[in-house]
């Protein structure tokens, strides 16, 4: 089967003040795969990931060189809807945060913000985006309850619903187990493997086994450069470049 281009990165820059934090990357990004973005911390795949929905936007003094193109569209553009783009390209961050709120209202939020009003459709889109996050079973009787009940796993499928809940193109998620224990990180990733049936997925990972286990392709960065990329079996088992080789083994970072 062809594989669809869903987003291509084009000789990007990004700038903290006269700091360059990522320096001339370029990658291709395809329809329902989950391409992992590996290296040690600081090397810029957190920068890179919230270059996709402009979250490095909100940083004073930053500023981007080059193209990212959804589905052919420069999002870079200074004309492109942020707010859109946004709802286009979900984000689950490294802590789960739910809001201070009901767990149906968690997951409802992006819908009432966006200005539906359909209580039918709401409640409806509710329980579709849980049940894909696989969390249905376990909160069904207690929807209406606060979120910060729930233990950190189910607030991080909880987050993960929420993003879904108003219809994303792509997820993007920051470590998203980070903070979570083993068996709460294996329901993660076996959602991972359900939600790229939908989603194109983008995960920055600290955990090598965790990025070869979820991930078709995998980008290796280093130094604010991408080093390689390729499938992820090639990256983990006959690497091209020594420098990714000595990363995936241990030698440094």
């Amino acid at each position: 089967m062809e594989k669809s281009l869903k987003i291509a990165i084009k000789e990007l820059n990004f700038f903290y003040r006269d700091f360059k934090a990522l320096t001339d990357i370029s990658l291709d990004v395809y329809a329902h795969e989950v391409t992992a973005l590996i290296g040690p911390s600081g090397c810029g795949k957190s920068t890179m990931l919230r270059c996709l929905n402009r979250m490095n936007d909100l940083i004073p003094y930053s500023r981007v060189e080059g193209r990212i193109l959804l589905n052919e569209q420069n999002i870079c553009d200074p004309d492109v809807d942020v707010v859109s783009l946004r709802r286009r390209i979900g984000m689950v961050f490294q802590k789960p945060n739910p809001f201070p709120k009901s767990i149906f209202e968690n997951v409802a939020y992006g819908m009432r913000v966006n200005g539906i009003k359909d209580k039918a459709y709401i409640a409806q889109q509710v329980e579709t985006s849980i049940k894909a996050a696989a969390l249905w079973d376990e909160v069904k009787d207690r929807i209406h309850e606060s979120a910060l009940g729930l233990s950190g796993g189910q607030q991080q499928r909880l987050c993960i619903a929420r993003a879904m809940a108003v219809k994303p193109d792509v997820l993007l998620m920051d470590e998203p187990c980070s903070a979570l224990d083993p068996i709460a990180t294996q329901k993660i990733e076996e959602l991972i493997h359900q939600l790229k049936k939908t989603y194109t997925i983008i995960i920055v990972t600290h955990n090598m086994q965790q990025a070869a286990r979820v991930s078709d392709i995998t980008a290796f960065f280093y130094l604010g450069k991408l080093i390689e990329t390729d499938v992820t079996d090639t990256i983990f088992t006959r690497p091209k470049l020594k420098q990714t080789e000595d990363y995936i083994t241990g030698r440094f970072g």
